[in-house]
């Protein structure tokens, strides 16, 4: 069997214990300052190109998206309309019309 070497005593966590006596520094308020203006400025340009935000699509596109979107809807509602146990008589109503091409076949000769 092989011989394995064990550690022993206490864990040592960084961070704590005699090495880390010292206090933290404390973050200067002039970088919060300036991060804060940095997302204000960000958001003021993000505003300013949403403003300006044209439609390149054509009127092909549009309708094709607006079919999409109608078509979807029609699916949603139509799935939502059936319960679970009307789902279920459907599907083994679509199995029974099934041929027996399907079937799994039988293995054993002897039963």
């Amino acid at each position: 069997m092989a011989d394995y070497s064990v550690q022993k005593g206490a864990l040592k966590l960084k961070g704590i214990g005699e090495l880390s006596a010292g206090k933290k520094k404390k973050k200067k308020n002039k970088e919060s300052k300036e991060r804060m203006e940095q997302i204000l400025t960000n958001q003021a340009k993000e505003e300013e190109n949403n403003q300006g935000y044209v439609d390149k699509r054509t009127p092909a596109q549009m309708a094709f998206d607006k079919m999409q979107e109608k078509r979807q809807m029609e699916r949603i509602l139509n799935k939502a309309s059936k319960t679970h146990k009307r789902r279920v008589e459907d599907f083994n109503r679509h199995l029974d019309t099934l041929t027996e091409h399907y079937d799994i076949p039988k293995v054993s000769w002897t039963k």
